[in-house]
């Protein structure tokens, strides 16, 4: 596997997804959709909540700039802030439950695939559970680095305005264009350590900030073909997005028009996700290949057997030596 480069890794990945078309269309109804469903509703909710909330309290019978205008209007401001960040955080943590099951669910799949394991889809969603608290325990290390990094910026910002109020405007829109490029480009790179680091977590026994930092040694040689990989996903992920909010919310067209286009996107969102995992799953193990680690298919399926509760280790109690007389 370690010659496979961008298209050879799309290919084996459309190559497992239908060939195993049955256990990962039920995956895909129990955990995907659901996701895929939240992603879309999130949108039309925002811009329903907005419209009716806001145009509802608009205060028209009440002159501007008056004390009693000032007043209700900073009322309805914090109640409505409130409701969105409450709304927000219920929103964020049904998204990242989903997305930690959706991927436990999917590698676990593959990596039985690869070690020719016997599954069901009762097994499958029987071990996401188990798997769910190791991806969580990894994503918050994600999420401290992620944060720091974002304070780091943030400071590197601050400091590149009060530099460029003594500077010419050219030379501070090329800092700033630098600035940004370099931000984004390491936004990219955490975000492939931490997919890749996910899929460490399921299938070997490092999680957390070892995952990372193992992830980050095996993506080492094929980190453009990752890269390629992630932008694809996420510019197609963002433009169906886009399409969802132009044509399915804000569209003026009929309810049959918009619904169509809403079913769409959710298809296409679906299959998006679905890809995904499974192209992050292929990709560790052509890096491990690629630094010829040997994918021992037995070792991976004792790693398989423990999940599902099927290996008992053998107690010394259990081994007994008989006597051999000579």
């Amino acid at each position: 596997m370690q010659s496979l480069g961008f298209f050879g890794i799309f290919k084996d990945s459309f190559k497992i997804i239908f060939s195993w078309k049955k256990i990962f269309s039920q995956i895909t109804l129990a955990l995907i959709l659901p996701l895929s469903f939240i992603f879309l509703a999130n949108i039309e909710m925002s811009e329903l909540f907005y419209s009716k909330f806001l145009h509802r309290h608009a205060l028209p019978e009440i002159v501007p700039g008056t004390s009693t205008y000032y007043r209700l209007s900073n009322s309805i401001s914090s109640k409505w802030t409130v409701f969105w960040l409450l709304f927000k955080a219920a929103y964020l943590t049904i998204i990242l439950i989903l997305s930690l099951l959706s991927t436990a669910a999917v590698v676990f799949t593959i990596a039985c695939i690869y070690a020719g394991k016997e599954f069901t889809f009762k097994k499958v969603m029987s071990v996401v559970p188990k798997v769910w608290k190791r991806l969580m325990v990894t994503f918050l290390w994600y999420f401290l680095v992620a944060f720091c990094y974002n304070i780091l910026v943030i400071v590197a910002f601050v400091l590149w305005y009060t530099w460029t109020s003594n500077a010419s405007p050219g030379i501070g829109l090329t800092v700033f264009v630098l600035l940004l490029i370099l931000y984004l480009m390491g936004l990219v790179y955490m975000s492939i350590i931490w997919q890749l680091a996910s899929v460490v977590t399921v299938l070997e026994d490092s999680y957390g900030i070892q995952a990372m930092k193992r992830s980050k040694a095996l993506v080492k040689g094929k980190m453009g073909v990752a890269i390629g990989i992630f932008l694809l996903l996420n510019l197609f992920f963002g433009g169906t997005l886009l399409t969802f909010e132009i044509f399915g919310v804000y569209a003026f067209e009929g309810i049959i028009i918009r619904m169509g286009f809403g079913i769409g996107c959710l298809l296409l969102l679906v299959w998006l996700i679905l890809i995904g995992l499974t192209l992050q799953t292929v990709l560790y193990f052509v890096c491990k290949s690629y630094h010829h680690e040997i994918i021992d298919k037995s070792s991976l399926e004792y790693r398989l057997e423990v999940y599902l509760g099927e290996y008992v280790d053998l107690k010394a109690n259990n081994v007994q030596l008989g006597e051999c007389h000579v």
